[in-house]
């Protein structure tokens, strides 16, 4: 059942990297870098690129879905790192930028980390078929606890939020999304036949909240940096997020692991956190972005300098 689930994480990943490179290009070409508002949703939605993007979406999340009932968390989550690569590659060809070799690098590190930890994992872990009330409730809390504070942050600083603000944000919330989605699937399996009337409304209500407000930072992350960044960012933060509950809440990491594979797979984690970071600076159009910023800023301004002159 796990080597199924981890078919169904890759074949999801396919889909989620294709979506996010249609919905990614839509952005940029709709908002040109600006921020995102309720009007320019408004205009994405009747986009056809965006919205093929959508569905590509939809389409990944439903094989991840099913993937995150069928085998632990700190297994499923982590292969995500292979939508990294298929975007990268489907982004450069569609805006013609050629890869340096940091970006190379940095992809590489990202995904050689995720896919160790995933081997690691493996032999790690051990399924939580059971999750309490109080620790499903405390995960719930714990949730409505980060969206109070990324929503309180989109709410005061959204013009001076940047894109790796904005995937942290993303990453950190789909993290928990992940989480309560894989406890809804088990509750609807439940073999005492009672499907919905095992699902806490609590739970529905924070995947709706973290939900809606993920996709919100995943769009403004767009306008502001490449596809592959944004998909960097999330198949390396929420697979933390995830795991960090998985292990400290769920119980899911398995007492007899030696130290040395614990000492691997956190090794493996840095690594992939590395590349991150290391895309987030190299990358050619942040790269591209960043020296068109300093122009500005040595031409006297941006455009709203150079429209008090009438420029």
């Amino acid at each position: 059942m796990v080597w199924l689930a981890v078919f169904l994480a890759v074949l999801g990943a396919f889909f989620l990297a294709f979506g996010a490179q249609r919905q990614g290009s839509a952005v940029k070409a709709d908002m040109g870098g600006l921020s995102l508002s309720s009007r320019s949703a408004l205009r994405l939605i009747r986009n056809p690129r965006w919205i093929f993007g959508l569905l590509l979406l939809a389409m990944g999340m439903g094989c991840n879905m099913i993937a995150l009932v069928s085998a632990p968390l700190t297994v499923v989550q982590p292969i995500g790192a292979i939508a990294l690569v298929i975007t990268t590659v489907v982004n450069s060809k569609d805006q013609g930028i050629t890869l340096n070799r940091p970006t190379v690098v940095a992809i590489s590190s990202c995904v050689t980390g995720s896919a160790l930890f995933v081997l690691l994992a493996v032999n790690a872990t051990v399924e939580n078929h059971n999750v309490e009330p109080d620790e499903e409730l405390a995960i719930v809390l714990l949730l409505a606890l980060t969206v109070g504070i990324f929503g309180t942050l989109a709410a005061t600083l959204r013009h001076r939020m940047g894109a790796f603000v904005y995937i942290i944000g993303a990453g950190v919330l789909f993290g928990f999304v992940a989480v309560l989605t894989r406890i809804i699937g088990r509750d609807l399996l439940d073999p005492n036949g009672q499907f919905l009337l095992n699902v806490q409304w609590y739970s529905v209500l924070a995947i709706v909240a973290a939900g809606g407000l993920g996709s919100w930072f995943v769009q403004s992350a767009y306008s502001s940096g490449p596809p592959d960044l944004v998909i960097a960012g999330l198949t390396v933060v929420d697979p933390i997020v995830g795991i960090a509950i998985g292990i400290t809440i769920l119980g899911e990491l398995r007492p007899d692991v030696p130290a040395v594979l614990a000492v691997a797979m956190a090794a493996a984690a840095v690594v992939a956190i590395v590349g991150v970071i290391a895309l987030s600076r190299h990358h050619p159009e942040v790269a591209k972005r960043r020296k068109d910023a300093a122009r500005e800023l040595r031409g006297g301004g941006g455009p709203e300098a150079r429209s008090h002159t009438g420029g």
